[in-house]
This record gives C-alpha cells, structure tokens and sequence, in this order.
C-alpha cells in the first residue's frame, strides 16, 4: 500500500507524498527511494508490486483512509473498462464506476472495512466504462499504517457469474470426491493414486489413504495392463470419446475377485500455464459387473436355446435314432464344451458307445467297431453320475499334473474340468453323458449343468428309441 505509482498501476497512500504539485494521489518524485528496498540496477519496489497486482487473476482496487482510488490493477480495468490512469486518484466510485445514488451506500459499505476486523464480502452493481451495469463481489478488507492506525481498505472483486462458476467448480470436485455414487480417482503422471472417493476405495479394496501412492499393480492382480495403457493413452493423446469397460482381477483380503468397471477417463492440465502440462488423469468408473454377466448370461441362453432348437429339426429328420442322438451333441457342443462321451449301461458296467476324438477336435461319432468296455476305476465321476441318477462336477486340482488327471480317468489328455449327466427315461436309467473342457477354458458352473441337464433328456429319448428300434428289429 506504500508503494508509488511508477508503473501507472500503483499510487502512494497518505497526504504527506501528495504535496508536489502533481494530480491528487500521485507522488511527485516517482524515483526509487531508500526506504523503497531498491537496489541498484534492479527494479524499484513500487515496480515489483505494481508487477505482482498486475499479474493477479482477481480484479484488485485500493482506497487511502479518505477513499481516494490508489492502486487499481489490470483485471480491474478487464472487467470495468476503467484504466488505471483513469482511475487513481479518483475519490470513490461516485458517478464513474456507480451511479451516483448508489454512491453513497456502496462507499459507506467499503470504507466500513477499515475499522473492522477481517474481511467482509459484499455484492454490488458496478458502471462499465461503456455504460453497462455488471454485477461483483467483493472482499474488502483494511489496511493499517506503520502506527497501527487505519490507513485505507483494499478491496477484491470478480463478476458474481465468475465467482459462482468457480464456487460450483469447487462443489462439484468436493461432492465428486465425497459422496459420489460412482468411483473418482485423480491419478499421477506416474499413474499411481492420488486421491480417491469412498466409492473408488472400496472397490479397489483399500482405505482412501492406504491406496494412495501406490501402483496400480499392487492392487490389481490381472488387467493392470489394459488399464496402464489406457491412462497412457489419456496422458498423449486425451480423453477417449466413450466409456471403456475393462475386466480386472482385484486382490483383496477375501481372496481374488473379478470385476468390469465401465470407465471414463479425463485429462488434468494446469490451468496456470500457457501450454497444458499434464497433471494426471481423472477416472471415473462404476462397477457393472453384474449387469455385464446378467448380460453374458442372457446371450449364452439365447444362444444355447437356438442350438437346441436347431438341433432338434436336424436331429427328427434322421431315420436312426443314434445318429440323432450324436447330431444333438455335435450342437450342444458349440460354445459349451471341447469333448463328450456316451457311455451306456450294458448289465453291471458301461460301453462306450460314441464319442468325439480324443487328439483333436471333431464330430460326436459312433465308437468304430462297436461298444468297448469303458475302464472306469471306483469313484469315477460318471459312476457317481450314474449312482446318483443326477449331475456330477469335477476339475484338476492345483496341484494336480493335467495329463495325469485326464489320463486316470480315461479321457483326453487336455481335459481339466468335466461334467456327467446321467441319461434317464422312462423311468430307466440308460446311461452318461461327460462333457470336457480344457485347462484354458473356465471350469463348469451351475447354469452350464442345466443346459448338459437338457441335452442329456433329449439325448437320452434318442438313445431309448434306438434300444427299442434295435430289439424290435431283432
């Protein structure tokens, strides 16, 4: 506030610099003085600060104690049109910068800063130089003189429309990372968590603090690599134009779990330079994973049920009835498992009466050279099938070598998981269906019994009909 006006931005306070002859409020000797801190050859004080007002992004204007006009910065001449020339040394806002029955009231309201403590914030209807009316709001605060006593006020305003974009800018980013119903996380340049809402936490399986810092591997067991690259992405190139949904492994106190997030990515910049520099990237992500396997589930029964719909028409067009029973497993196959074998009972053991090729992948076909005796050792899943006279799941254990667990029980050396369903009808048990699936495949679930379950009554018809055919014939 002591600083003089060299600049044309920046004026001197007190009547004791206003004696030289100059206009009101205008020091006489704009040189550099002792008590200014100048050093020679560098700028004068009154250069620094009338530098620093200048480069403020808030419009800034200052009274002496007799509310004469003595600083007055460039954003104050952006938002008025005033320029400081025109502007200090002015007393008031009366008849220049508000009209004049406002002038009163508007002066009474700023000065009243001077004697109080703190700043106070206030609303007021400003003239444009070109004769428009704008609306500010104002921080004003007093300012004291060396002998403590009040020396003038200075006051900061912006157009209540930019002050209200930056107060909702504020409010958004505080809800976002509150109590928003979907996850936020602000990421680093080195794509590790910086902040992140409740939300985000509990899906990532952590506290909001004991994520932060910490790379995304830590957290994510598998997909870290498609989400890495997506943050890369953003980082070079920007924000992709939809929503990404990626499938990740999360590593959490209850063991592994899969998850889909659907993800939005922005990203940061400095707003405080004049080219972008990269702060990191905003993620914005829910967790849809079970509106994406509702989904999978839905496609897999549609598709499930054009199979059996196909393969029931190709299967009444067969004038065998074994060849329609192989016909509907080539269907049910599609999609569902890698291998299947038909073993009938014959008295107290089972035959194997069809099957697709152990070495490769192919057609269910009849065995070549009639039933073989199927070795099964006690327990085997089909046995159980067949015992139970219902479904029987099984897979390769961790520990278990693949080939050798296939090979015990008589099936294909890829075979890691298998599912026997018992075929019954009228009232007789006739047999068991297993279905194989490789170690890269997932293991069988409940729904997957459900189909195999309807595959095998419809294959079970088949087969009873071609028992009644052959013992007709005979």
């Amino acid at each position: 506030m002591g600083a003089s006006r060299s600049s044309g931005t920046t004026d001197e306070l007190g009547p004791d610099e206003d004696s030289g002859g100059g206009p009101p409020g205008r020091s006489a000797d704009p040189g550099p003085r002792a008590d200014d801190g100048g050093i020679p050859g560098e700028p004068p004080g009154s250069e620094l600060l009338a530098a620093l007002l200048d480069g403020m992004d808030a419009a800034l204007c200052a009274f002496d104690a007799a509310g004469t006009v003595t600083h007055w910065n460039r954003e104050a001449e952006r938002v008025l049109g005033w320029t400081a020339r025109e502007a200090v040394g002015r007393t008031g806002f009366a008849g220049w910068a508000v009209r004049r029955a406002d002038a009163d009231e508007v002066r009474a309201r700023l000065m009243s800063a001077m004697d109080a403590p703190g700043r106070q914030v206030h609303e007021f209807a400003l003239l444009r130089k070109d004769g428009g009316r704008v609306l500010v709001r104002t921080q004003s605060a007093g300012v004291r003189g060396a002998d403590g006593q009040p020396a003038g006020v200075y006051c900061a305003f912006s157009e209540v429309h930019a002050q209200i974009d930056l107060e909702r800018a504020i409010a958004l980013s505080e809800a976002l990372l509150e109590d928003a119903s979907w996850g936020v996380a602000l990421v680093d340049v080195d794509l590790r968590p910086t902040v992140v809402n409740a939300y985000a936490a509990r899906a990532l399986g952590g506290g909001r603090t004991a994520l932060l810092g910490r790379p995304l591997g830590e957290l994510v067991v598998q997909g870290v690599e498609e989400l890495e690259a997506a943050l890369h992405h953003v980082l070079a190139e920007g924000a992709p134009s939809a929503p990404a949904e990626l499938w990740v492994t999360l590593r959490t106190a209850e063991g592994e779990r899969r998850r889909c997030w659907r993800s939005g990515f922005l990203r940061l910049a400095s707003p405080l330079t004049e080219e972008p520099v990269p702060l990191g990237v905003g993620w914005l992500f829910r967790d849809v994973t079970a509106a994406k396997l509702a989904e999978q589930e839905a496609d897999r029964l549609r598709f499930r049920t054009s199979q059996l719909h196909r393969a029931a028409r190709t299967a009444s067009e067969c004038e065998d009835p074994m060849e329609a029973a192989t016909s509907l497993l080539d269907f049910a196959l599609a999609g569902f498992a890698d291998h299947v074998l038909v073993d009938l009972v014959a008295g107290e053991r089972l035959v194997r009466t069809a099957a697709t090729p152990f070495d490769a992948p192919g057609p269910c076909l009849p065995v070549s050279g009639g039933d073989i005796p199927a070795r099964y050792g006690p327990g085997h899943p089909a046995l159980r099938s067949v015992e139970r006279t219902g479904t029987v799941r099984t897979s390769a254990g961790a520990g278990d070598a693949e080939r050798s667990w296939a090979s015990e029980r008589r099936w294909p050396r890829d075979a890691a998981h298998a599912l026997c369903a018992v075929l019954r009808s009228r009232g007789r048990t006739l047999g068991v269906l297993t279905f194989l699936r490789a170690a890269s495949r997932s293991a069988f679930e409940r729904p997957d019994a459900a189909y195999a379950e309807t595959v095998a009554a419809r294959v079970a018809g088949a087969v009873d009909l071609a028992q009644v055919t052959r013992g007709a014939g005979r």
